[in-house]
Formats: structure tokens, sequence, C-alpha cells
């Protein structure tokens, strides 16, 4: 693609036509500490090998979960990907930057969306699921969104157990759009009460499960509390392996299910990208944000399968639009989609079984350590331990001795001093039992 740089004149009349009269101007919307005021320091121009040696000495300073054991989680979490996952979503077919949602897309991708689209719906036990959104976060203040529409109401009382990312968007979100955002404190004991939150200007409530630091709930009272007061209730799952042992939020009555789909078929990859799932009841199909592919017959019978959904801002007239949501993650959808095919039934429930028990072994060992107490009584691949000292200098001792130990909840929360002591830690099928070994040897050492 050719680059054609802007010529101030260029530049100023594009500013007066959207109304402003500055860069900055265009940028108030940021806070100022967040803005850059200089060019970025970076050296000049160099060749190829040398450029891979700097970039290659920079990445040797990072302790990857490849390189350590790992027990990371909260929200994104290391498995197993096997090979076959990688080869294939590097056809040529598949492997492209091209955003595949406009009209013209191929019989090949809409109909591994479609096979996307069916595994989260029986994974989540809900009746319909959109063709992927950006990640688990968003996917949450989408849901949201959804439930101000269907119900006409302004408010969502958020579960202070649920992830503070996921939170986060939602409030940004909420800033912007104009609705209201109620959460309790985080409740690291799994007892919070969030039936009495809901009134009658409630949309709907979001709750995590496993949540944040680990519990499981049963949430059937929550979700007839929520109908019965006309709200809906929206269920966040950040590990969607958990969805192999635990009861898929439909069955326990949620009205739309949201997760993130990075543990199948995807790497951690600092952060990104990810994949979004969201599922809802077929009553409220035509609220749900994003794109949907449906199945057909062309003019001969044959099977064929179409966008059959689209209610984005591209397709429809803007103020008619269920979200800005301008990409699918459409890449990473076809490598859970086709982890998930490799697995399927059998292998998934094998897949989250294998998980429970590497956790619960975990759980023992670091249970045996002195002044160290396991907080989460029922959990799926993570729980949260208190320490005796605050958790976010054990970890960085831990990562000394060549262990990524866990999340320190002052990480996530840090400006409550009651949480300092908490650490989350995950165990997946990829820890053995060599792994715990060395942690709960290396928690010993760093914390006597």
């Amino acid at each position: 693609m050719r680059y054609l740089p802007l010529t101030p004149a260029d530049r100023q009349s594009m500013l007066a036509r959207i109304g402003v009269r500055s860069m900055d101007d265009l940028y108030r919307d940021v806070p100022p500490k967040a803005r850059r005021d200089k060019p970025v320091d970076l050296p000049s121009h160099q060749g190829e090998l040398e450029v891979e040696r700097a970039i290659g000495a920079l990445a040797a300073k990072n302790l990857g979960t490849a390189k350590a054991p790992s027990f990371l989680g909260a929200g994104a979490y290391r498995h197993h990907v096997p090979a076959a996952v990688d080869h294939l979503i590097q056809r040529g077919e598949f492997l492209t930057s091209y955003t595949p949602y406009q009209p013209e897309v191929t019989q090949g991708t809409l109909e591994y969306l479609f096979e996307f689209q069916t595994q989260v719906a029986l994974l989540t036990g809900m009746e319909v699921a959109n063709a992927s959104m950006y990640d688990g976060g968003t996917a949450c203040a989408e849901a949201v969104m959804m439930a101000n529409r269907v119900t006409r109401r302004s408010k969502a009382v958020l579960s202070g157990a649920l992830h503070p990312h996921y939170a986060e968007i939602t409030r940004t979100h909420a800033h912007f759009l104009g609705f209201k955002v109620e959460q309790p404190p985080a409740d690291p004991e799994g007892k919070e009460d969030l039936a009495r939150l809901v009134d009658a200007d409630t949309s709907c409530v979001v709750v995590q499960n496993p949540n944040v630091f680990g519990h499981i709930q049963d949430l059937s009272g929550l979700a007839e509390a929520c109908h019965k007061a006309g709200a809906l209730l929206v269920v966040a799952v950040t590990e969607v392996v958990s969805l192999g042992a635990i009861e898929p939020p439909g069955a326990m009555g949620a009205d739309i299910v949201v997760a993130e789909g990075q543990a199948l078929g995807n790497s951690l990859g600092f952060g990104g990208p990810y994949v979004g799932l969201f599922a809802t009841r077929e009553k409220f199909l035509r609220q749900m944000p994003g794109r949907l592919v449906g199945e057909t017959k062309d003019v001969d019978g044959r099977r064929g399968w179409v966008l059959t959904l689209s209610t984005r801002e591209q397709h429809i007239r803007r103020e008619k639009a269920t979200s800005n949501i301008c990409t699918n993650s459409g890449l990473c959808a076809l490598a859970f989609t086709i982890h998930l095919t490799l697995l399927g039934e059998a292998g998934f429930q094998r897949l989250a079984a294998l998980n429970h028990a590497a956790a619960c072994m975990l759980a023992d060992k670091l249970a045996t350590l002195p002044g160290v107490s396991v907080l989460t009584r029922s959990f799926f691949n993570e729980f949260t331990v208190k320490l005796p000292k605050p958790a976010g200098p054990v970890v960085e001792a831990l990562a000394k001795r060549g262990i990524l130990g866990g999340v320190p909840a002052s990480r996530l929360w840090p400006n409550e001093k009651a949480l300092e002591n908490l650490l989350l830690v995950a165990a997946t099928e990829t820890n053995t039992g060599a792994d715990m070994d060395a942690l709960a040897a290396a928690l010993k050492e760093v914390l006597a």
C-alpha cells in the first residue's frame, strides 16, 4: 500500500471539516498524561540482522510462560494447542488481514463461522450465538448495552467478583453512553448478595462464573430474582475450558452469556488478539451485537451459508446499529473452532477434568505451607490463596527463581489494601507435578 503523507493544508482542511481547530482539540478526550508531546525515542534505521539482534535482546529480558513453570491466570490461560491448529489456520484460504464480514465473504469462511456459533451455543447452553467479538471484556460491555435495549432500563449491577478489566470496560461505556453502573466491593469470600441490589431500574446483573477469585456458583436463584424484577442475568466466563465441567450458564437461567475464548486454539500472545464469545436467547436475537451466519439452500437445493443478521453500522443506519464492533476476530475464531473440533465433546470434557485435577493437586500442596491458606472452597482450575505478607513482592521473588507464581490481587485492585496478601493461582493441563513441587518449595523459601 502506498503511503501518501498529508500536507499541513490537507490536515487543516480535515480538522475544519469535523469542527476542531487543532490536533490538540481532536484528542482532547485523551487524558494529557496519556499523550506524547514528542516523537518516540527510537534509534535510527538499521539492517534487518541488527534489528533482529536488538529485538531478541529485549525479548530475552522477559520471563515467558514457555520458559518457566507458569501459574498465571486471571482471565488469560496457558493451554496446549495442537500443532494442527496453527498449521490449518495458516492455509492461504484463511490467513488474511482482510476482515471477513462483507457480503461477498466466501462459503468456506461462512461455514466455519456457522460451526463456531454452533459450538458456542452448545458450550454456553444458549439458543443463538454470534460470529465472535473482540474479546471477553468488550463482549461483557456489549451484553450490558444489549440488556439496556431489551429492558429499556439504564442501570447495570456488576458483581464485585467480576474481573476488574471487564468491569472497567463496562464503566467506560457507561460514562459515554449515560447508563448507571452499581458494583459492590470485591468479595474474595464469595458471599455477596446481588439480588438485593436489583430494583425497577435495573436492566441486568452481571456475574462471572467461576468468578475472578475462582469460586463456582449456582446462579439459579440469582436468575430467578432478576427475572422476577424484569432484569436480565448476564454471565461472564473468562476460562472457557471450565464449561467442560461446570453446568452451562444457560441451564442456570442466564439470558446473555459472554466469554473469553483465548483458552482454545489461541496463545497468550501478550494480551491479544483474543476472541470474545457472545450467546443469548432467541427472543433477544435482534438486539444482539455483531453478526450471525445462517444455513440455507441455493436455487439448486444445495446446502450453503449466508450472513443472516448484521446489525452493525456498516450495514444499516448508524442510529439503528446495535454495535460499533468492527471486526469479528475471524482467525482467532477459526483457531477456536479447529481446536474444539479436534477435541470433540469427550476430549473437551477430558481436558476440563485434567485442569481441575491439576488445580486440586496444587491447592493441596500450597495448603500445607506455613501461613498459606486456600480461600476458594469450590473451584475449577484457579483459586485464591492468602499469604502472610503482600503477594506482589512475593511474585517478584518467585520470578527471580524462575517461576511465574500467579497474579497478585494488588495488580487487579491496586488501591485495595485488604486484598494485597491475596494471590490468584491457576493450574492447567500444562503444569506437571514437578512444576507444582517447584512452586511450593520456592514459595516456602520466599515466605520464610
